[in-house]
């Protein structure tokens, strides 16, 4: 597939998870819940995770913003949703390396559509939007691992 064909895919990908949100809406009960913001664009993103012993049984998201910042959400929540948090954490990390520009080595870790986004550290202003959510997940396990 040639650069142009696949740049056009992500952009499908990123526009697709934007239309079309996965695990967008609430937890009900009383799930972990992160509010973050991007203050130099207004994304602004409400993450609710649901933890039991270690592993992630559910993760939702609100919020608005760009395409961007919603898209990476609902990719974020997809991915992780089922996994252990240390796993969920090791995809954090591997999204960071990925908007750094780093070559990564993803493992035994599927990062799935997420690799759509990796065009993202082209552009250094659109960063802090692409990790908005991931930056809310590191946020709320890390609370969920202190309780």
């Amino acid at each position: 597939m040639s650069f142009n064909n696949l740049d056009t895919l992500y952009r499908q990908v990123i526009m697709d998870h934007y239309k079309n949100p996965r695990n967008r809406g609430s937890i009900e009960g009383n799930p972990m819940t992160v509010d973050m913001n991007n203050p130099t664009c207004g994304d602004r993103i409400q993450l609710q995770l649901l933890v039991d012993d270690g592993i992630v049984k559910d993760a939702k998201f609100d919020g608005e913003g760009c395409s961007i910042s919603l898209s990476s959400a609902s990719m974020m929540t997809q991915a992780i949703k089922g996994k252990p948090v240390d796993e969920a954490l090791k995809m954090s990390e591997l999204f960071s390396d990925l908007m750094q520009g780093k070559d990564i080595d993803e493992g035994n870790i599927d990062l799935g559509d997420i690799e759509a986004l990796q065009g993202v550290s082209k552009f250094p202003a659109r960063i802090k939007c692409a990790t908005l959510a991931w930056k809310a997940m590191e946020k709320g396990v890390d609370v969920e691992k202190e309780d």
